[in-house]
Parts: C-alpha cells; structure tokens; sequence
C-alpha cells in the first residue's frame, strides 16, 4: 500500500502502522474475552447458561458500547491538541472526560435495578434463559465505574500515541478475564454469576494499571492550572455536543444488534444460539477493525491540528484497504470451516453443524463494517459528530427498519442478517457521500486562494 501514496505521503505509514497494531490488538481483547466467557459457557451440559450470557450481553451493549463515545471523543480531542502543541488541553481532554465518566457510572450503578427490570421486560426469553442473563448482570454491572475510566484513558493515551500503555492495559484487563472466567466457571461453577463477575474485576485491574500510567505520565506542574480551566462553560459545551453526536451514533449501532438479539430469540433457543455465535465472529472482526478506525480518527485528528489537510485523504484510503484485509480473513475463515471454528465455541453440535446455512452473511457484513468503521474514524477525527449522528440515524431508520420488521415478520433469520448488513450498507454510503461533498468544497476553496 504505501508503494501506491506519493513519496511525501509516506512520512505517516510508520506511526499508521504502529498505532494501527496496538489499537487492533487492544481492540481484538475485549472480544477475544467474550469468545472465552462464550467458549467456557458453550462446553456446559446445560445450554441455557451460553443463552442467558447471550441475552444478558444484550444490555451491557448499551450500558458499555455505546458509552464507547467516551473513548473515541477524548481520543479525538486529544489527537487534536496534540497537532496543535497544547499541552494545556491535552491535559483538560482527560480531566473533563473522566468527570463525566465517572457522574455517568455512578448513575448507572444507583439505576441499576430499574435498568435491569427494564431491560428484560423488552427482551424475550423463557424463564431459564432470563435466569441466567440476570445472575450475568447483576454481577457485571458493578464494573461501570472501571469500564468507563477505563474507555476515557485508553482514548486519552491513544490521542497522545502512547501505544506501548494501551497495549499493556488491555493485556491485564482481558489477560485476568480469561483467567477468572477459569476459576469461577469451571473450577468453582458459578456459570452465568462467574463470568459477569470475571468480567467485572478485570476491568478494575485494567483500570489500576492505567491509573498507574497516568500518574507516571503527566505533567504535574500543569495540573493547578488546568483544574481553574476545567470547568469552563464554552470548552465543557463544545466536549459534550461532541461526545452526545458520538453517543447517538454508538446508540443507533447497538440498537441495531441489539434488536437482531431479541428477534433471534422468537426463532427458537437454536437460533439465537447460531446467531450469538456468529455475532461473536463479527464482534471479534469489528472490533479488531476498530483499531484501524482509532488509528484513522488519531492521525486525521492530528493533521487537522497541524493544519496538514493534505495528508487527509491518503490515511483514509490507507485504513479502509487495512481494514478490508483485516475483517476478510474472519468471514472467509468461518465460512470454509463452519464446524471447526464454531466447534471451538460450543460442543452443541447441533448449534455448530446446522450454522453453514447462515454463514454466509458475514462476508458482506464484515466488509462493509469495516469500510463503514474507518469513514466513522475519519469524522470522528476531524469533531464532525453531526456528520456522524445523521449518517447513523438513516442508516437505522431507513436501511435498517423496514428489513428487521420484516425479518421478524416472516419469521425468517436470512431477512434478519439481511437488515444489518444493509445498515451497515446505508451508513457507508452516507458516510461516502458526506466525502464527496467534503472534497468538492476543499478543492473549490483552494481554486479561490
């Protein structure tokens, strides 16, 4: 790839591939924990356990993924500060972020009751499943205040291109996830309690050693001088408009799966089985893509506060090429080797030898979420949240909608992977548009000057 960009464009590839590694890696774990807590589940006499995780997982893609926002604006902002040498800023980018987290996780924790009441009021299940999926959230749940300290300062450190400190906070996060997902699954039996509850005190762990980091890193010369700073009205307003775009775009995504789940479960225990499956293949690619995605809203973020809007464009057709080779892997692998990989999974066979027929969905789906994730990175970095919440919402309501309906209509699983890989279909092509748009009027203004 870096043989096709002219020679003055290459100067980022280095630091493009550096980022582009850690932040993959670092994405690829929180997945790869999921396929453990899936995989220990999976090989249980009793199935209802794997579904109840699988339901429950449902609500924690809102209470968790969606909050994402909070990595991916403080990134944004950081990256950006950086370009512009304002050390100053850097510094707020994390202190305002953080107290924002930490208002929302106490919030999360104090509703805790009526969320998990609500939340499986709306989802569909028989009473074993539901069962399961509570014991998983009750357990889970108190891991907020972690998950989300932990989203700000892994954007915070990738804004800055602390690449070695995000690695090793994902490696002790997710490392001790597997880990305790052993002992309480397995060697104590907790089932579906355990692996919430591994999940939960992982991400503590993961937090003290960014926690560690943080400390070890700063300026702290800078600090008194930054917190008379942080709470200034204008700058705190610009954060959260930015964050609150971002957050809709995650809410639009989640809902969008979310809904998938729940219409799985009116297609039967086997079904929904299949499906958690194959979303956990589609987790574990997304998620890994996502690092390319990170790397592209870094970099562009970067460059715009450089004023280096040349380079734009070269690192968004660099990450979507990146992406591509990365999510194709994952659909092919699954698709050639249904019963060897989804065997890995579950010892259900009759979830694993029946799966081949729905497969197939992941080759179109993952594609275009990876083209789709790195055109939200390149937004993401130059602080276009409206850009980013519209693209997403038509996606959802228009592209979406009428198929998922439809899906649950007729009762059938093919129309159900047909809805999400059109979301993702729709919000590329948004998004690409928006592009186009962008570029005619960046080429009409240098014609001016």
């Amino acid at each position: 790839m870096g043989l096709s960009i002219p020679a003055h464009y290459r100067s980022f590839l280095p630091r493009f591939y550096q980022l582009a590694v850690v932040s993959a890696l670092s994405n690829m774990m929180v997945p790869l924990a999921g396929l453990f807590d899936t995989a220990f589940l999976g090989h249980l006499d009793d199935i209802r356990h794997l579904a109840g995780v699988i339901l429950g997982s449902v609500l924690f893609d809102y209470l968790y993924r969606i909050l994402k926002f909070f990595r991916n604006s403080t990134n944004a902002i950081t990256a950006q500060a950086e370009g512009e040498k304002n050390h100053q800023e850097v510094l707020l980018a994390g202190l305002r972020s953080s107290m924002v987290a930490i208002a929302v996780a106490i919030l999360i924790l104090i509703l805790q009751y009526p969320l998990q009441r609500l939340g499986f009021a709306v989802l569909s299940g028989s009473p074993e499943i539901e069962a399961a999926g509570l014991d998983y959230f009750n357990a889970r749940i108190w891991g907020a205040p972690a998950v989300l300290l932990n989203f700000v300062l892994i954007g915070w450190f990738l804004g800055r291109e602390m690449n070695r400190i995000v690695l090793i906070i994902s490696l002790v996060g997710n490392g001790s996830n597997v880990l305790l997902d052993y002992l309480m699954i397995n060697r104590w039996g907790w089932d579906s309690m355990g692996a919430g509850l591994a999940t939960a005190l992982s991400q503590y762990l993961a937090l003290g050693v960014a926690l560690v980091a943080v400390v070890s890193s700063i300026e702290w010369a800078r600090v008194p001088a930054a917190l008379k700073q942080v709470w200034d009205v204008a700058a705190f307003k610009s954060t959260l408009l930015l964050k609150g775009n971002i957050l809709i775009r995650f809410v639009a995504l989640i809902s969008a799966y979310a809904i998938f789940t729940n219409l799985s479960t009116t297609l039967g225990t086997t079904i929904l089985a299949e499906n958690g499956l194959m979303l956990q293949i589609a987790f574990l690619s997304q998620f890994t893509v996502n690092g390319v995605g990170l790397t592209t809203q870094t970099l562009v973020g970067n460059f715009k506060g450089k004023g280096e809007s040349e380079l734009m464009m070269p690192i968004l057709y660099t990450s979507i090429v990146h992406g591509l080779l990365i999510s194709l892997p994952f659909a092919v692998l699954s698709v050639l080797f249904p019963v060897t990989v989804f065997g890995l999974l579950t010892s259900h066979t009759e979830v694993s030898y029946s799966i081949h027929t729905y497969v197939i969905w992941l080759v179109p789906l993952l594609s275009l979420t990876a083209v789709a994730f790195v055109l939200e990175g390149y937004f993401i970095g130059l602080k276009e949240g409206a850009i980013l919440r519209n693209s997403a919402l038509t996606a959802l309501g228009i592209g979406y909608a009428p198929i998922a309906i439809a899906g649950w209509y007729y009762q059938s699983n093919h129309l159900l992977w047909t809805s999400l890989t059109v979301y993702m279909a729709t919000l590329t092509l948004s998004l690409s548009l928006q592009i186009l748009k962008n570029q005619q009027n960046f080429q009409s203004s240098l014609s001016q000057t």
